[in-house]
């Protein structure tokens, strides 16, 4: 019997190998699909172009988070500082089809070098890189930590970050009578009338005290600066922005501190569309890394040698001094 001008037996002869064609077909697609995936987290997307005209990537933000105190680490004072996280922060600029990098910071402040050497490091790798930068904060961006929050194009904040704090401070304990009352004498020599000022152990001097008030004015008014060129006109209101009082977000987001409510995940999805690809970058370390102690093979000897009371001492204190920073925000 034939059908338009075709035999029942050629119609089941051709079905099969029509099946079996579109079978190939969909696994050489599939294939393709997949090496194009594979070869586009790797080459960029210039040579990604010249393999596959009709490839586009997927939208990818790098994310770095910056957690902690910021200063310098020591053996057992770890820290945010710029030594530490510049490799970080240069991958992230330089990770493969980004579209921003994102910056998730939880600090409550530290040292005001290191939170500027910070910014103007995320600043300049911005700009060479042409990319944008967005900020999210957690807990906390304080002090020094919402220094490093202005590196951002844009600022974001849970309903119930700290967010502020615009002032410099130092803090500090006297130890006057204490050496009297242990029997010991303290023998200081010094070259220079102002080398000793300050010194915890001597009745507190006003002169010493106005040295540091002016010291502090200078640090403040670079601090005021920063974030003045940084938030430009979205700044709402005057000199009661830079008392060092904070806000949580959404008295942040009046004063113009902040951009917006949200989180990093919908933040991002919102810009650059559901599928976007947040990647996270730089690892874990392990804790004695954490902790400031170096490599693997340093942590005997910084635990056990003959500094082990010396580390053990400055980490309590450096314990304690962290720990009376995170609780001026109530955390």
């Amino acid at each position: 019997m034939r059908r338009s001008g075709i035999s029942r037996a050629a119609v089941f002869r051709f079905r099969p190998s029509f099946g079996l064609r579109c079978l190939a077909a969909c696994h050489r697609a599939s294939y393709l699909y997949q090496m194009k995936n594979i070869l586009g987290r790797i080459l960029p997307a210039t040579a990604m172009k010249r393999i596959a005209p009709d490839w586009e990537p997927k939208p990818r933000v790098a994310v770095v988070r910056l957690s902690g105190v910021i200063g310098a680490s020591q053996p057992l004072r770890g820290g945010i500082n710029l030594a530490g996280i510049e490799e970080t922060l240069e991958s992230a600029f330089t990770m493969n089809h980004a579209k921003a990098v994102a910056l998730v910071i939880n600090s409550p402040g530290g040292s005001p070098v290191q939170s500027s050497l910070i910014f103007k490091r995320i600043r300049a790798l911005a700009a060479e890189n042409e990319l944008p930068v967005y900020v999210f904060a957690e807990d906390v961006a304080a002090s020094g930590g919402y220094m490093l929050a202005c590196a951002g194009d844009e600022i974001y904040a849970d309903d119930s970050s700290i967010i502020g704090s615009i002032g410099v401070i130092s803090a500090g304990f006297g130890f006057t009578g204490v050496m009297e009352k242990l029997g010991v004498e303290r023998r200081v020599h010094t070259a220079g009338e102002n080398k000793g000022m300050l010194d915890p152990f001597q009745p507190e001097d006003p002169e010493d005290v106005k040295r540091l008030l002016a010291l502090q004015a200078e640090v403040h008014e670079s601090f005021k600066a920063l974030v003045r060129g940084a938030r430009g006109d979205r700044l709402k209101g005057g000199d009661e922005l830079f008392t060092g009082e904070f806000w949580a977000a959404s008295g942040a987001l009046a004063r113009g501190l902040i951009d917006g409510l949200g989180d990093l995940r919908s933040v991002m999805r919102a810009k650059f569309g559901e599928d976007v690809q947040l990647k996270k970058i730089g690892s874990r370390k392990p804790w004695w890394r954490r902790a400031g102690l170096g490599a693997r093979a340093e942590l005997p000897n910084t635990l056990l040698g003959r500094d082990f009371s010396l580390n053990l001492a400055e980490g309590l204190i450096s314990a304690i001094e962290k720990r009376s920073i995170w609780q001026r925000f109530g955390l």
